[in-house]
């Protein structure tokens, strides 16, 4: 699996993530830059977390109108497979390649601990491999996780099996509605998560239950 991660002014895990990529598919990522207008020939485009352009005006908001990002949409327009985690999750939210918002966290603080994922789904690439309905340790870090929708887009998001993972076991660090963590578009191939589990993939962070997911998406990718 050849993969991409781009990294945006402010970005803070790109080196994480291309470390859980590396480790998953036994290829290094290639990186690319916001300011670039061109992505290379890969199968997997990341957006990474961290506070991009310091998190002014919105989360993400700011990094959804960078140059890098039409690629990124016409990528995913294509079929590639784009995934956003954290910051990620809130870029594409903001450029409209996911539905919802993130807000304000519940508590009104920021959140970094350990939380429980139960993956909800396993109609997408990303989610394929996965056990549907097992639960699996992953690390949060955010301010602004507490997914939203609309009546109407949550019916969607559920009657469409587009909800990938939810928090379990009372784990909802943010208040996110119907314990959302993740979703996907409706073609399944843009997924976005608040969880990092680029953050344990390796026995030194404590754990490698987040690279069961990157190992199901590098399998979900092989040739026949």
């Amino acid at each position: 699996m050849k993969s991409a991660v781009i990294t945006f002014p402010g970005s803070n895990r790109e080196r994480d993530m291309m470390h859980a990529l590396k480790l998953a598919s036994g290829v290094d990522p290639l990186a690319v830059w916001h300011a670039d207008t061109t992505l290379p020939a890969v199968d997997l485009v990341v957006l990474p977390g961290g506070f991009s352009y310091g998190d002014y005006l919105r989360s993400g908001a700011i990094a959804a109108r960078a140059p890098i990002m039409e690629a990124v949409r016409t990528f995913a327009d294509r079929g590639g497979l784009v995934l956003g985690v954290c910051n990620g999750f809130q870029m594409l939210t903001e450029a409209g390649l996911l539905p919802g918002a993130l807000m304000r966290n519940a508590g009104l603080t920021f959140v970094c601990r350990e939380v429980k994922l139960q993956t909800a789904s396993t109609a997408s690439p990303f989610t394929r491999a996965l056990e549907k309905g097992g639960v699996w340790r992953c690390p949060v870090a955010h301010h602004d996780g507490n997914y939203f929708a609309d009546a109407d887009t949550l019916r969607a998001l559920q009657d469409g099996d587009r909800i990938a993972f939810r928090y379990a076991e009372g784990t909802n660090p943010n208040g996110s509605l119907d314990d959302i963590a993740g979703i996907t578009n409706a073609r399944g191939n843009v997924l976005g998560m608040m969880p990092h589990p680029e953050n344990l993939v390796d026995p030194l962070q404590g754990g490698t239950d987040g690279l069961a997911f990157f190992k199901g998406i590098v399998d979900t990718l092989a040739p026949a």
